[in-house]
């Protein structure tokens, strides 16, 4: 059974895991857990596999790289605009 998830709720799932972990452990961890954010979703299993790191010493670690790797549609609510440019 695939866990879906809101944004705002990733660092206690993050919690689930022991660490350091590595990025394939922590992919294989996560690959039956669905990310929903504001305008979509995404897979959290993959998304850890985009990580530029390899290895993750804490929750915090591993919730730092998923900012770096977020989908635009997690940023904001749908509709949101910038202002002008």
């Amino acid at each position: 059974m695939t866990d879906r998830i809101k944004i705002n709720r990733v660092k206690n799932v993050l919690g689930r895991i022991d660490y350091p972990t590595g990025r394939d452990e922590a992919a294989s961890a996560f690959a039956d857990v669905t990310l929903v954010f504001a305008d979509g979703q995404t897979n959290l299993g993959e998304l850890i596999a985009q990580a530029d790191r390899n290895r993750f010493d804490s929750v915090d670690d591993l919730d730092t790289e998923l900012n770096n790797v977020m989908p635009i549609e997690a940023v904001g609510e749908p509709g949101q605009s910038d202002g002008d440019a």
